[in-house]
């Protein structure tokens, strides 16, 4: 892992210093500590960052400092958790008319929730 500054409204990569061997059919999803995130701004960027079965390099986490204030991230601190979750692949095929549904093509907020 390696120590990084994160100035208030920036973001950075950080390095975690792992390598994973994540199993085909599984799948790695970064997501953010709510503790860092409630007492100091700090949200991971693409949460959930997604990390496939075929990635054999470092994991790497972009945290992004919501705050105003720098935050120092020092070697060996918890800045992400990682769940480990089987995974369905799905096969695709082109169509020229899809099913109907009660929600039809009603975008945000046509749920009503």
């Amino acid at each position: 892992m390696e120590a990084v500054d994160i100035p208030g409204g920036e973001r950075r990569d950080v390095g975690t210093g792992l390598a994973l061997a994540i199993p085909e059919g599984f799948a790695g999803f970064v997501q953010p500590r709510s503790g860092l995130a409630f007492r100091h701004g700090i949200m991971v960027v693409n949460s959930p960052g997604l990390i496939d079965a075929g990635y054999r390099g470092e994991v790497r986490v972009a945290l992004f400092n919501s705050g105003t204030e720098s935050f120092h991230v020092a070697v060996g601190d918890r800045i992400a958790q990682l769940v480990i979750q089987r995974i369905e692949e799905a096969a695709f095929s082109a169509c020229t008319e899809l099913p109907s549904t009660s929600r039809g093509e009603g975008g945000f907020g046509s749920s009503g929730r």
